[in-house]
């Protein structure tokens, strides 16, 4: 799996994590908030997470 050096990530648990380094694998992500005006980093997440199976 190829690491995009230009999006850090530490969630192990996704399966677009690059493994081997603490990468994001896509080429983009899909950031979401949970409220109608996001005011902390809290409140946005990665739309792109799917969890590794």
């Amino acid at each position: 799996m190829k690491s995009n050096k230009n999006i850090g990530c530490t969630v192990n648990e996704c399966k677009y994590h690059a493994k081997n380094e603490s990468f994001c694998s896509l080429d983009h992500i899909n950031v979401v908030k949970h409220m109608d005006k996001a005011k902390t980093p809290e409140a946005t997440d990665c739309g792109s997470f799917e969890v590794e199976k």
